[in-house]
């Protein structure tokens, strides 16, 4: 929500195979510190509702969702920090209460990755999922975090869905992006980076009420912090399924840094952000930077 200054992220994950659960929420405060709740459970409410402990996704109508969570939210100064609260809880700066409640409305027809992949980038993707869809809206509602209180009208937001095998360790290298320019211009590219080099790519392009698949993604740079997890900014070569080539640029804000460990110890950060991006000469775009980054401290 540029007007508040303020931004929200949030995932349900289930694996009923394993009966794992898995939930955040996240809030990117005005001031630059976020809100966060971060919990897990055994999927024992999956499929009768879609919930995992305080967070709640309901379906009301095709197009039509509600998302609650009412309950303690950490508060990290520093949002980097997050990637550290196990380990150090002294990280944490403040315990509050919270409570979001936020409708959601389709402003557009859905997307479904896979329909429009590559053979070679569907084999690629194989450990994000099978099937991805993607959904834009407009988000109303109101958001509370300790004494302050912020009303949500009709500000841009996305949904997706995602189904198969989602391997928070097993993959090197991704990055998703949902970029908003303005009601007639939206873009939601995505890749798998492989260590060869080769990329496994999808998304689309929505202009003027029309989805556009992306045919292709060239990296032209992407830049990292010492320790090659923390992301600096980003240059994207895009084309779509029209034959025209986009240059994206894109730059992260405030950083969390989500940790997942594998069987084996392996540790992987998904960075969750919002960044600012540019598309060709257009300026102003806004949105979630994503990337998931295998770290080389196992």
């Amino acid at each position: 929500d540029k007007k508040n200054k303020i931004g929200g992220m949030s995932r349900l994950g289930f694996k009923p195979n394993k009966r794992e659960g898995m939930t955040f929420f996240f809030l990117f405060l005005p001031d630059g510190s976020v809100g966060a709740y971060h919990a897990n459970d055994d999927t024992r409410k999956y499929p009768d509702s879609l919930q995992v402990e305080n967070v709640q996704y309901s379906c009301i109508e095709d197009g039509k969702w509600n998302y609650v969570f009412e309950g303690p939210m950490l508060i990290f100064d520093n949002p980097e920090n997050f990637a550290n609260v196990q380990e150090k809880p002294e990280v944490i700066t403040d315990l509050v209460g919270a409570k979001i409640d936020l409708q959601y409305m389709a402003i557009h027809e859905t997307y479904e990755y896979s329909e429009h992949m590559t053979k070679e980038s569907l084999e690629i993707g194989k450990k994000t999922g099978d099937m991805h869809w993607e959904q834009i809206g407009k988000v109303s509602g109101s958001i509370r975090i300790g004494d302050k209180t912020y009303k949500i009208d009709a500000c841009i937001g996305q949904r997706d869905h995602t189904h198969g095998i989602r391997d928070w360790t097993g993959i090197g290298n991704w990055f998703y992006f949902v970029i908003w320019f303005n009601e007639n211009l939206a873009l939601n590219p995505a890749a798998v980076v492989m260590d060869d080099g080769r990329i496994g790519s999808g998304g689309f392009i929505y202009k003027n009420k029309k989805n556009i698949p992306i045919k292709s993604i060239r990296i032209i740079e992407h830049s990292y912090r010492e320790g090659g997890v923390l992301p600096l900014s980003s240059e994207l070569e895009i084309v779509d399924n029209q034959g025209k080539k986009y240059k994206l640029k894109a730059k992260p804000g405030p950083i969390i840094p989500v940790p997942f460990r594998g069987n084996e110890g392996e540790l992987s950060f998904l960075i969750q952000s919002f960044g600012t991006f540019q598309l060709d000469e257009i300026k102003g775009g806004y949105g979630s930077y994503e990337v998931l980054r295998r770290s080389k401290n196992q």
